[in-house]
């Protein structure tokens, strides 16, 4: 299946000069989204993960359905002011700005074995604010899936400067 045609791009979103790479094609869509689960699902099936770790909000909609079908824990990670419960916290650069993820503290015990699920990787902003955040509590990564990559883009750097091996499903050159 050529994901690919499912991406809608948006230019000058959220500001001029930012192409934002719309999924909700692929969510509309059964037989794609699907496609996107038992493709995570597979490159992922044999990781080890213990529970799958996913930003807010787009990597909520891969990383649920993927640790439901992976048979493992799911730990959201959220903006400021989301999580109910006492919370650690990042701040991170994005590529039109900044932001701050933060994770309940008991999410993640020492050792958890922890595989890291987003819609996509730019810059690695939020990645890398992810990896912190996961390591902080004691877990180790072991992979991080997404579901687009902007080869363009120093995501990839990044997560190989964080010692994380990823993989995607689509990339944009």
């Amino acid at each position: 299946m050529n994901l690919r045609h499912y991406v809608r791009d948006i230019p000058d979103y959220p500001k001029k000069g930012i192409t934002f790479f719309d999924i909700t094609p692929i969510l509309s869509t059964p037989k794609a989204f699907r496609y996107v689960i038992d493709q995570l699902y597979e490159k992922y099936k044999d990781s080890g993960a213990d529970k799958i770790v996913a930003a807010d909000a787009r990597g909520f909609i891969f990383g649920a359905p993927l640790a439901l079908k992976m048979g493992i824990g799911f730990v959201p990670i959220r903006k400021p002011g989301k999580l109910p419960y006492k919370n650690r916290c990042v701040t991170y650069d994005l590529e039109y700005g900044s932001d701050t993820l933060c994770m309940h503290v008991d999410a993640i015990e020492e050792g958890d074995k922890i595989l890291m699920i987003d819609d996509l990787l730019a810059t690695g902003g939020t990645a890398e604010g992810m990896v912190k955040l996961i390591r902080e509590a004691g877990g180790e990564i072991v992979g991080a899936g997404f579901v687009i990559q902007l080869s363009f883009l120093d995501g990839d750097e990044v997560m190989r400067a964080a010692d994380v091996k990823h993989d995607f499903l689509i990339e944009i050159d």
